[in-house]
């Protein structure tokens, strides 16, 4: 009896010892992957959110502030005066079948929200909360209110410039009103700017378009599982993404139309 236990701590250890190479391994895939991330555009980020001189204010913050104000005011607060008529658009009050584009006004709410709800409104909530306390909550939701103003012109600018094709597909962005508008006005500079707006897009796309979902994904799923190599997540999820994005607009707005009411009433019922 006394020579049976530590035969069998040893087959214990003995059964472990893949489990934890395995682990291992994951681990150190995972880290080579963030020290080459970080490695290439650390300098980036620190760039980004640099504070302004003295102060421990990102310049960042401030940009996309005084912008956001200078939108509010310059369209008189519509993001609270004209709220009833954006559920009439989205209600589809205001439809026209002979309008052009491919997707309903619903269908481009959602398929804007999926993009933004989850990395601001919960990962983002929550860091904020953990540094700053439960007063960053308030700046969150004036910051918030203000943004309405600055999606609002970015929206507008978005479907005035765009590109309408003969098959009833169309085209817009950034890129486009940066240069189209810049041309009409005579700016020069535009089409540099929309180049370099995409390239961003695509680095964003990158990071914090699916790597930080997907790590947070994983990391909820460990602490069910155990550990496993985030590559196995990694590939699912880059699966499952593929599925829908390979149709087009129209195969994204589809399932968002559906996904993304089911996440906000997730979200109410957590609040």
């Amino acid at each position: 009896m006394k020579n049976l236990i530590p035969t069998g701590l040893l087959a214990a250890m003995a059964a472990s010892l893949p489990s934890q190479a395995a682990a291992q391994e994951a681990g150190s895939f995972d880290q080579r992957g963030n020290d080459i991330f970080a490695g290439s555009t650390g300098w980036f980020v620190s760039l980004i959110f640099m504070n302004l001189p003295g102060t421990n204010f990102p310049w960042i913050v401030l940009w996309l502030v005084v912008a956001a104000s200078i939108f509010t005011i310059y369209f008189g607060f519509f993001q609270i005066i004209a709220f009833g008529h954006a559920i009439s658009l989205v209600k589809g009050d205001y439809s026209d079948p002979d309008d052009a584009g491919e997707v309903s006004h619903f269908q481009a709410l959602t398929t804007a929200l999926s993009g933004t709800v989850g990395l601001g409104n919960f990962a983002g909530v929550a860091v904020a909360v953990g540094i700053g306390g439960p007063g960053a909550t308030f700046w969150m939701i004036l910051a918030g209110l203000l943004g309405m103003a600055s999606k609002f012109t970015e929206c507008t600018l978005g479907v005035k410039y765009r590109n309408e094709y003969a098959d009833g597909s169309v085209s817009g962005g950034p890129m486009y009103y940066m240069t189209k508008g810049f041309k009409e006005r005579g700016i020069p500079g535009g089409r540099v700017l929309a180049v370099v707006f995409a390239i961003f897009t695509i680095g964003g796309a990158l990071g914090g378009g699916n790597m930080f979902q997907a790590n947070q994904a994983h990391a909820q799923i460990t602490q069910i599982t155990g550990d496993f190599s985030g590559l196995i997540t990694g590939v699912i999820f880059a699966a499952v993404v593929f599925a829908v994005i390979v149709g087009g607009i129209k195969s994204i707005a589809s399932v968002t139309e559906k996904v993304v009411p089911f996440m906000g009433s997730r979200m109410f019922w957590r609040l």
